[in-house]
């Protein structure tokens, strides 16, 4: 240590000499490292490691489940589409339902002979029972779609594929089964 300097320039009042950390006390600016200090840094860097693959565990996790799966050949789960349709029609009963090949559309045969539609919109189903009379029908090459115009809703108006020729020929008869007005039915069994 260098002798104590008198007042003026340079100068170290001597109470600060001898009220200064010695170097067996590990001052932390003295150069002076302990093991344990260095394992304290060690075991930091592998807490945050732990920490940082933890969280991109956690978001691939996550992602995976978020995505769609188009593999599953149409197994769609539409009991969400279901409360959906009950709460928009608390009264009707729904009979039977078949959804699109690649799950954007449901339709509903209702108890009472009526037909409904439900169209996915990603997080809900926009629902609309189809009145008779206001729905048109075409036919395509491929046996298993067609193309509807819902004139009462022609944000629903689209081209239809389902999984099975059956499905899709099933939900064209419902379509035009709803298509004759009950008045028409009435006359009709009169004249029978």
């Amino acid at each position: 240590m260098a002798p104590p300097v008198a007042h003026g320039q340079g100068a170290v009042p001597a109470a600060f000499l001898t009220a200064a950390p010695t170097f067996a006390q590990g001052w932390p600016f003295t150069g002076n490292m302990s093991l344990a200090s260095g394992s304290d840094d060690v075991n930091s860097v592998i807490v945050w490691s732990i920490i940082f693959v933890l969280i991109a565990l956690f978001a691939y996790y996550a992602t995976r489940m978020a995505r769609r799966d188009d593999s599953e050949d149409g197994l769609h789960d539409f009991g969400f589409a279901l409360l959906e349709f009950g709460r928009a029609f608390p009264n009707e009963a729904i009979r039977e339902i078949h959804a699109t090949a690649d799950g954007r559309a449901v339709f509903v045969r209702l108890h009472d002979g009526k037909t409904g539609i439900m169209r996915s919109h990603t997080k809900h189903y926009a629902c609309h029972l189809i009145k008779p009379g206001r729905v048109r029908v075409q036919g395509q090459e491929d046996a298993r779609s067609f193309r509807a115009e819902f004139l009462d809703a022609p944000a629903n108006d689209g081209l239809f594929t389902f999984r099975t020729e059956a499905e899709a020929a099933e939900v064209s008869l419902w379509l035009l089964g709803n298509y004759v007005s009950s008045a028409d039915k009435d006359v009709a069994e009169d004249g029978a």
